[in-house]
């Protein structure tokens, strides 16, 4: 998992707001793409459709940075495995929308010990895949800003303890914080309607 998170503990404001408040640096970008290669992409319906949106679209715009092109690229190329019950069709190149619950298809798709996965945005998931012991690293980048409002990652989710695998802090004031999870088995999670909630 990839998010980028407030100093207050929040991934997204109130209203969902993200890039509105992240502070953006090249560096920061080029360390966490080193500490992350995965092949497939996760994505919950809003975060897909924001990416879906932008990124399409900057792969060929003279005006973005050469960065900025490769980023869009390399996530063209990637699988991108959509988890939704309300769309209807996915239309970026290699994205795939699946209907079925969630929690049943990641464990098919770690069981199958393919290519690493990521996950970037998408609170829903990633709740979900914690509670159920089903994530097995976090990357946080966390912004030096604090937010007095709005969305936490883990608001439903059991205690889980994190090891601490590397840490990095840049001039921006960004610092990426890199977990792996002692996932011993989850007790009671509070929102066990996965599959009627969170995924839509």
């Amino acid at each position: 998992m990839f998010n980028r998170v407030s100093m207050d503990g929040f991934f997204a404001g109130p209203n969902g707001e993200s890039h509105e408040w992240f502070v953006l640096d090249q560096k920061v970008d080029e360390a966490a793409h080193e500490m992350m290669q995965p092949d497939t992409v996760l994505f919950g319906r809003v975060t897909y459709q924001i990416f879906e949106n932008h990124w399409p679209k900057v792969e060929n715009d003279p005006k973005a940075s050469k960065e900025e092109r490769a980023t869009a690229k390399e996530l063209t190329n990637m699988n991108k495995l959509v988890f939704s019950k309300t769309l209807k069709n996915v239309n970026w190149q290699n994205a795939a929308l699946i209907k079925g619950d969630l929690i049943d298809e990641v464990k098919k798709l770690k069981q199958a010990n393919g290519p690493d996965m990521v996950i970037f945005g998408s609170g829903s998931i990633v709740q979900q895949l914690t509670a159920e012991r089903l994530m097995d690293e976090y990357v946080f980048v966390v912004t030096p800003i604090i937010l007095g409002k709005g969305k936490s990652l883990f608001e439903e989710v059991d205690k889980l303890n994190l090891k601490l695998l590397e840490v990095k802090d840049f001039k921006s004031g960004n610092v990426i914080l890199h977990f792996k999870a002692e996932n011993e088995a989850g007790e009671n999670y509070k929102a066990r309607k996965r599959s009627t909630e969170g995924v839509h």
